[in-house]
């Protein structure tokens, strides 16, 4: 009996069998496992975990529930009897596209996540070095915070510059200067008169 197995997907499989004479009037064992083990234990149909009994009228069968990207061990039997080397069959299921669907989604968004993740960190620290370089002097170090003025340092500074203001200009200058010049000469006159006039009571008899 050669038995072929198609149109397999991840969850099912179809099996079809030849007929067979001595299986008039009764049915087909469609035996399956999804464990190796039944290999060693030999060709016995209590080592297989699935069975499903087809009518005799039908010489193929549809496997559903069957778990992706796992290899099954199937063999095709008249009634229930133990099966033989030629009645059976080896297949594998494929992985599931929506779950490797998923899983590629999954890592996608964790990519993203991490990209994204990278980039806020590098925002911060670009952020940060923004603030310690306004904040302290370039070369100063960390101990040498720039030091804030007082208002009497302020004032200290602007006196010069209100002095400066308080100056009097050139024309100013001279004028106040000429004034001094015009006084002393009449202080000097004065004496002069004031001399003679004593001179001239001396010199009377």
């Amino acid at each position: 009996m050669g038995v072929a197995v198609y149109n397999v997907s991840a969850t099912s499989a179809r099996v079809s069998w030849p007929p067979s004479p001595g299986c008039l009037d009764t049915f087909y064992s469609v035996m399956y496992d999804p464990n190796w083990n039944s290999l060693m234990k030999g060709y016995k149909r209590k080592s297989f975990l699935h069975e499903e009994r087809i009518p005799v009228s039908q010489t193929s069968a549809h496997l559903a529930n069957l778990l992706p990207q796992t290899a099954y061990f199937l063999c095709v039997t008249c009634q229930a009897a133990n099966p033989v080397q030629d009645q059976c069959q080896m297949f594998s299921t494929p992985g599931d596209s929506g779950e490797a669907h998923d899983r590629a989604g999954w890592e996608l968004a964790v990519g993203v996540w991490l990209t994204c993740c990278a980039l806020l960190l590098v925002i911060a620290g670009i952020l940060l070095w923004g603030c310690l370089r306004v904040s302290w002097p370039p070369g100063g170090g960390f101990g040498r915070p720039y030091a804030t003025r007082r208002p009497s340092e302020d004032g200290a500074a602007l006196q010069p510059s209100r002095l400066l203001r308080s100056a009097p200009t050139g024309g100013h200058v001279g004028a106040q200067e000429h004034e001094m010049r015009a006084l002393s000469r009449l202080e000097t006159s004065r004496r002069d008169s004031t001399g003679l006039r004593s001179s001239k009571h001396c010199s009377a008899p």
